[in-house]
């Protein structure tokens, strides 16, 4: 599970102002005052839309602010009210008050709406004020301002493909090409300190989240290397990609030893539907036959290079069939995690 978090600086609308007037109407002396009220300004509200995965859109803009309500007028008409600014965030975004820490709201069914900044009240105009005592009353209430904050909406999100593998295996250079993910990249182990998070996105309006932990190392489970620790980001994946380098060692028994680490840490990890995938097929010698590393159990098995694009595609066409068949079971009534 990774963290998305964005703050962002919102205001709902000032209240309109009310009006000083009084009736003036042939036939009709001494109208008295006919000052209508201010319009209400409007809210801020969060409203969940599932076709969302990410707050990315939040990083672009970070100042929103509602429509004010109109000032009131004569013949005791009413300014129109704000209209409410709508910004729509992907379900299970948490709303928390920068300043406070305080948890404004938390959406978690699509079309879930909170109101995370309210809109100003309208101002009186001066016929509110008329009274037996006070029959022209010039007397008036200024609009009240919105309210103001700086919130910070906080993503659990859940990764729907997990890469996984040894250090150098070329994850996050795969991450880079699939996604608009940046991870650092270099040439010595341990790269990737923490986890990266890449959207995918395929032709048609699809897309998925892939997430890029460090590299297991056998003995992991025990505190080698950098430990398990961060396989706790890819506990809610609904399937696995197993990275082997195309121009590593035995690659049977790297495949038998990143599955045992995942079921060291988790019996549910090693379950979970998962791909071979051979990285840096570009570096296989012309004529070498493509390693194998014999999984009749994986859902797929692909030979890629993310510096020349080879396989690439397929693998990721693989994936999003292999998405479906997953959320099919899962409408189906099986647990997902």
């Amino acid at each position: 599970m990774f963290i998305d978090s964005v703050a962002v600086h919102l205001r709902a609308g000032a209240g309109g102002s009310g009006a000083e007037a009084f009736r003036r109407e042939k036939g009709v002396p001494r109208g008295g005052p006919s000052g209508g009220d201010g319009g209400k300004g409007g809210d801020v509200v969060l409203v969940a839309d599932p076709e969302l995965s990410t707050l990315s859109d939040f990083r672009y803009k970070r100042h929103h602010y509602a429509e004010r309500g109109r000032h009131g007028g004569g013949s005791n008409r009413t300014g129109r009210s704000g209209q409410d600014l709508e910004l729509c965030v992907p379900p299970g975004t948490v709303a928390v008050d920068d300043g406070t820490e305080e948890i404004v709201g938390e959406l978690l069914t699509a079309g879930e709406r909170i109101v995370v900044a309210r809109g100003g009240r309208g101002g009186r105009g001066n016929a509110r004020f008329k009274s037996p005592v006070r029959q022209a009353p010039r007397h008036w209430e200024p609009g009240v301002d919105g309210e103001e904050r700086i919130v910070r909406l906080e993503l659990k999100l859940i990764a729907d493909v997990g890469l996984v593998g040894e250090p150098n295996a070329g994850k996050s250079t795969l991450l880079s090409r699939i996604s608009r993910a940046r991870p650092r990249i270099a040439d010595y182990p341990f790269t990737t300190l923490t986890p990266n998070l890449g959207v995918v996105e395929l032709p048609g309006f699809r897309s998925f989240v892939v997430a890029d932990i460090p590299g297991i190392v056998k003995g992991a489970h025990a505190g080698k290397g950098l430990g398990h620790r961060f396989l706790r980001h890819i506990e809610r994946t609904r399937l696995l990609v197993l990275l082997l380098p195309a121009d590593g060692g035995d690659p049977r028994a790297t495949l038998a030893g990143l599955r045992d680490e995942l079921g060291q840490y988790s019996p549910r990890l090693s379950e979970l539907p998962f791909a071979v995938v051979f990285s840096k097929a570009d570096l296989v010698p012309p004529g070498d036959p493509p390693p194998d590393a014999d999984a009749p159990d994986a859902w797929g098995s692909y030979h890629v290079s993310a510096v020349t694009g080879q396989g690439v595609g397929d693998l990721l066409e693989g994936c999003w069939r292999q998405l479906e068949v997953a959320k099919r079971g899962s409408e189906d009534g099986e647990e997902r995690w």
